[in-house]
Formats: C-alpha cells, structure tokens, sequence
C-alpha cells in the first residue's frame, strides 16, 4: 500500500449502486477500507440511519442518491457522488448545493482508490476537494457537458468559485458537527 492510499485504510465506507457488477467493482478496489454496501435506497437509508460511516459513495440513478445524500449530510457523513448515467450539469450542480464532497464519472471506477484517497486526504486536511476534482476532471467535465457549460449558470458558477471551500450543504452538516458548536464558531 502505498502512502497516498493509506488514509483510506481502516475507513467505515457505505458504497450505495443498484448495479452489483459496480459494488463488486468497488469491493474489489477499496481493499483497506471496511466497506458496507446497499443495492436500493431503502437499505441504503437504513444504514445511513443506523451506522457511523466516515464516507458514502453513491450512485445517483436507481437508488435515489440525491436524496440519500439529504440524508448523510443531515448526519454529518460526507458523500461522494460516483454516477454514469447522471453524469451532467444539473446533477453535478444540485450535489454541490446538497452538500457532496465530490462528483466522479463511473468511468473511473478502477482508479476509484487514488481517487478517494486524494479526494478524502484533501478533505481532512481541510482543503477543499471541489478545488482537486475540478483540477482532475475540469476538461472532462468541458468535453462532457460542452465548453461553455458553466456560461449557462453564471450566477452559480461564479459563487461557487468564491466559495467552493464550503458549499451550502457543507455549511449545514458544519452546523451539526459537535467539534464546531462547542468552540462557539
């Protein structure tokens, strides 16, 4: 195991997909983590009721990912969006504003370990993961979604830029995060 990999070893980590091809996929990658997965939103939300994970990784289609990740940030989880077929703008922008750390393509699938552990490392180290991805995917992103994909949503783009550090999903699962209250920040 290499030094970048290991701040993923030891980690609880719930990976949600309907597609077992893909959890199986993502057992296979994430060897040093303890991983659970779900196959459908309603075991998925179960476990992100009743279990403390470190981190979920969620698919957006089939299993209503958008909505499981209301759920973790309403629990202090970070989440990681990891789709195919919602790969676009709109998806990418709504798990900004809810409060995701990332937005990978499932065509990453089998770097999803480095992947992870930049994205993780950067996030506990208080850096802002947003800022990586965009660096790592920004001209996939462009070829994907067409180059002038942000000129559609000014406005948000524009914000985000100045604040991409915390989003606003960010922001609630920080107000909920005992670690912050009791400095009175």
């Amino acid at each position: 195991m290499t030094a970048s990999l290991s701040v993923l070893k030891g980690k609880f980590i719930l990976a949600v997909d309907d597609e077992k091809d893909i959890l199986d996929t993502i057992e296979d990658v994430l060897d040093e983590v303890k991983l659970d997965t779900a196959s459908d939103y309603e075991s998925a939300s179960e476990k992100i009721k009743t279990n403390a994970y470190d981190y979920v990784v969620l698919d957006i289609m089939g299993v209503d990912g958008l909505k499981l990740l209301d759920e973790a940030v309403s629990r202090n989880i970070p989440a990681i969006m990891l789709t195919a077929h919602a790969i676009n703008a709109e998806t990418l922008m709504e798990s900004i504003r809810k409060g995701a750390i990332s937005y990978i393509p499932k065509e990453t699938l089998s770097e999803l370990d480095e992947l992870l552990s930049e994205l993780i490392g950067a996030h506990e180290k208080g850096e802002p993961p947003w800022k990586l991805l965009f660096k790592k995917f920004g001209t996939y992103y462009n070829e994907r979604f067409g180059a002038d994909w942000k000129d559609k949503n000014k406005e948000f783009w524009a914000e985000f830029d100045k604040t991409y550090t915390i989003s606003e999903g960010i922001k609630k699962r920080l107000l909920k995060d005992g670690n912050i209250i009791d400095k009175g920040i």
